[in-house]
């Protein structure tokens, strides 16, 4: 209620001279926290009280003028008794001052301009309404609002448009070189100065002499090779022989994968191009003379991980993460009869900026391997230039080099209607079967698709579950663990005898794609 339409009530009353005894109705009266009232009434005021003294407080300055005092926000009533019985009742209304809530509404003006957003404040709570373009507006809008005291968040975000979506172009090339020469050779007599034997390093098989006695008294010998090698000497009339292996060999391997993945703003997107393969690993202890054996599989070949984030920039922040891994059937182990290959891997995780359509290049992931077996005869070995023919080398060199080159970019869907790219195939497949391929039927008989959304705002606290959904979600399928009872190491059937239930597989456990 105005102060000027207040006094003129009161004035109103008090010259009527109403002696009635009957109140009237209470009249609203608002005052801010901290401001002073002065009600006049032209007759002289008997007695005056207030309800709640913490909210107002009410001095009488003179038979006809009392003050009033905002004390604190709230509400309380106020009754005032006129001369002549005559009784005034007001409904106090006591806000907060507008300083506080005024300068956090200039401030939100000037943060968050065009935006609509309505403050409200009852007692300490403070009620914040409106519409905002997106979740980081709303969160602005919240921490201003809170210097106000606890904020009640009622506002609605702008239904967001799709997530940006980032195109990885990846290309892998793995150059394996390996150089290889092997050099032995191995003698043998069959009766060459009446003496039966070999020399040999036995690095290389060796031929093997066996003799037995002939109708005359005398004895034959017999020769059997098992690995000719290379060269093969024999001289019937000294009975002397030599087996000679000398090699060379080169190999060049190329592994080469281009593979475009593709992933929304924030999400992790993975590529995988090799296999799994499976492994035992023993858990616990042994139980009634089984061992507990579970079968886990782990994944081998050309393996990409990467998260991208759009920033504010308009570039692009990658965590990538390539490798390349390769079975290594050197280093595994044997256990009971299975043949457990170990990995050969190469791996760079690193996280970088760049523009959409830069790239980068990941090199000098170099492996450079020289491997030497030398085997000699003790003491024929070391004779000069003779000694070579007692000697037997292998010499292996592998090199290999990894080059990866990544280029992101934000691409956006193909239009419907427009041409999808097909790959070209050398000849028509099936000529036979249907002219076009099996499909969902089209609008004309599913109906009109919704591209607009259902609403235009929605509540923010819905965006949030939204957002904790998709962060809870698991990127990954959970390890498989398949158990798989096998025989204690003190159990193990004796060397030749298969175990029970065997079906004559080979001892080799198979690792292929799962």
């Amino acid at each position: 209620m105005k102060i000027g339409t207040l006094i003129s009530f009161l004035l109103l009353v008090g010259a009527s001279g109403l002696k009635s005894q009957v109140p009237a109705a209470p009249r609203d009266l608002t005052i801010g926290a901290g401001k002073s009232l002065v009600l006049d009434s032209p007759v002289d005021v008997q007695r005056v009280s207030v309800a709640n003294g913490d909210v107002l407080e009410a001095v009488a300055i003179s038979p006809r003028e009392v003050l009033v005092n905002g004390k604190r926000a709230g509400e309380t009533s106020l009754i005032l008794w006129q001369a002549g019985g005559n009784r005034l009742l007001f409904e106090v209304r006591v806000r907060e001052t507008d300083s506080r809530l005024e300068a956090v509404r200039r401030q939100m003006s000037q943060e968050l301009p065009g935006q609509q957003i309505e403050i409200n404040r009852d007692k300490d709570v403070v009620f914040l309404r409106g519409t905002v373009k997106d979740m980081v507006s709303a969160e602005r809008a919240a921490a201003l609002a809170g210097a106000l005291g606890k904020t009640v968040n009622l506002l609605r975000v702008a239904t967001p448009p799709s997530e940006m979506q980032v195109l990885l172009k990846v290309r892998f090339a793995n150059v394996d070189r390996a150089v290889g020469s092997e050099l032995g050779a191995n003698i043998f007599s069959t009766g060459a100065t009446n003496t039966i034997g070999s020399v040999t390093t036995q690095q290389f098989n060796p031929p093997k002499l066996e003799t037995q006695p002939n109708q005359s008294g005398g004895v034959d010998t017999k020769v059997t090779l098992s690995d000719a090698l290379n060269i093969f000497l024999f001289r019937p009339d000294l009975n002397l022989g030599a087996t000679i292996r000398a090699l060379q060999t080169r190999r060049l391997l190329e592994i080469l994968a281009e593979p475009n993945l593709l992933a929304i703003n924030g999400k992790q997107a993975s590529f995988l191009a090799g296999g799994e393969y499976p492994y035992p690993t023993v858990q616990g202890g042994a139980t009634g003379g089984l061992l507990a054996i579970t079968i886990q599989f782990r994944e081998f070949g050309i393996k990409l991980n990467f998260t991208p984030t759009v920033t504010p920039r308009g570039t692009i922040r990658l965590d990538v993460a390539p490798e390349v891994s390769s079975l290594d059937f050197a280093n595994g182990l044997v256990y009971q009869g299975f043949n457990i290959p170990a990995l050969s891997t190469r791996r760079v995780q690193t996280e970088i900026e760049l523009e959409s359509g830069q790239s980068f290049a990941i090199a000098g992931l170099l492996d450079n391997r020289v491997a030497e077996t030398l085997n000699k005869v003790p003491g024929l070995a070391n004779i000069p230039l003779l000694g070579k023919i007692f000697q037997s080398r292998i010499l292996n060199k592998n090199k290999s080099e990894l080059l990866v080159v990544v280029t992101p970019e934000i691409v956006r869907p193909i239009p419907a209607g427009q041409p999808v790219p097909e790959v070209r195939m050398p000849k028509t497949f099936l000529d036979e079967g249907a002219p076009t391929p099996p499909r969902t039927p089209g609008m004309d008989a599913t109906g009109p698709v919704p591209v607009k959304p259902v609403q235009d705002t929605v509540p923010v606290e819905q965006l949030l579950k939204e957002q904790q959904q998709q962060q809870a979600a698991p990127s990954t399928p959970p390890i498989q663990l398949v158990p798989v009872p096998m025989l204690a190491p003190s159990m193990a059937p004796a060397a030749g005898t298969p175990p029970a239930g065997s079906t004559g597989a080979p001892a080799n456990m198979p690792y292929q794609g799962r």
